[in-house]
Order: structure tokens, then sequence, then C-alpha cells
């Protein structure tokens, strides 16, 4: 099936079976992660803020409530526009994905199921911060627009839950490189009995 899939492409797969060296997908990811854990913080910080005064003054720094729901806003933008990013490179590079047949995961669950579930999983994340987004938005400029406190404690709990979940959907990305070798040049190259050293000279 490998064959005949690359067998239609515009160009010659690596060692890796991408047209470039390193995968896009799992960088990305990290970036996702990221802005989506800092608004989450920032605007539990902003929540739980005591007072609307600034403090820190002795290193110069002004925080106050609204600083911490701004960080947590833009920081959400910047991960819902980063998620669809995220999600198109991996569902690319998963077309192009090998999986190896007879292997079983930590969690014991073989190659393919472990794509499907981290594919569809990747759908669910892309869907839940696009609601988090609208949700957060009619929050910031018409719900709570007046109100010093930006953001439900509902919407935070409900960010709280999709961390949980972008850890286990992260867990079966890592299991696709570690456990199957999936675009992991190396690893995979080992797993064909080849030598890294001398096929990526």
């Amino acid at each position: 099936m490998r064959s005949q899939i690359y067998d239609q492409l515009w160009f010659e797969p690596g060692p890796n079976g991408l047209p470039y060296e390193l995968p896009i997908h799992p960088n990305l990811v990290h970036f996702t992660i990221a802005l989506f854990i800092i608004s989450i913080f920032f605007d539990i910080a902003g929540r739980l803020f005591p007072l609307e005064r600034p403090i820190l003054k002795f290193f110069g720094f002004e925080a106050v409530r609204s600083g911490f729901h701004d960080v947590g806003w833009y920081n959400l933008l910047g991960a819902v526009v980063m998620t669809f990013f995220t999600v198109a490179m991996g569902f690319f590079e998963i077309m192009l994905a090998s999986p190896p047949a007879g292997e079983k995961s930590h969690w014991g669950l073989d190659a393919s199921t472990t794509m499907a579930l981290h594919g569809l999983g990747g759908i669910f994340i892309l869907a839940s911060i696009v609601a988090m987004t609208v949700w957060r938005w009619f929050q910031r400029y018409r719900w709570r627009a007046n109100k010093i406190a930006q953001v439900q404690w509902l919407y935070l709990l409900a960010g709280i839950l999709i961390i949980v979940i972008m850890y286990y959907q992260g867990t079966l990305g890592g299991q696709l490189g570690g456990d199957f070798g999936i675009h992991t040049t190396a690893a995979d190259l080992l797993r064909q009995g080849k030598n890294p050293n001398e096929v990526l000279k």
C-alpha cells in the first residue's frame, strides 16, 4: 500500500517517508498546546486576582486583572489559528505514514488504531478550541464586557478538561513516533534493519 501511495506523489519521499527532513506536525503541536495552556492559566489568574491594583512595583511591573485576561484572550486567538495548521499538517503526514503491522503500543493498541484515534482527537481538539474562542469572544465583548472578571468558571473548567484531553492526545502522538517509528527517521530505519548513519549521509 505504501508504494501505491508514493507512486501517486509528485515528490520522492525521504528516509522518513516525507518530502522534507523533519516532520512539521510534531513541532506545530507544541505551539498549539503552549498557547492554549497559557490562555487558560492567565484567565484563571485573572479570575483569582484579588485586587484591581498594580503589583510588583519593585520590578516596575504593573499587573491588573484586565491584563491577565488580555494575555488569555490573545493567546487563545493564537492557539485557534495555529491549531488549523497543526491539524492540517497532521493529516498530510498521517496520509504518508506506513504503520507497522503486528506491533502494539504501551496502551495495547496497534498502529492503525492509534493513528485513527490520534486523527479523530485532533479534529475534536480543533473543534473544541474554535468553540472556546467563540465562547471567550462573547464573554469578552458581550456577556461580561463590563465586569472585572471576563471569564466564567464553567469556561475555565472546560479549558482544563481540554488540557487533560490534550495530554492523552499527545501521548497517542508520542506512541506513533516512539512505539511505531512513524516519521521518526532513525527509529524507522533501524526497524527496517538499515543503518541510519549510512542512509542519512
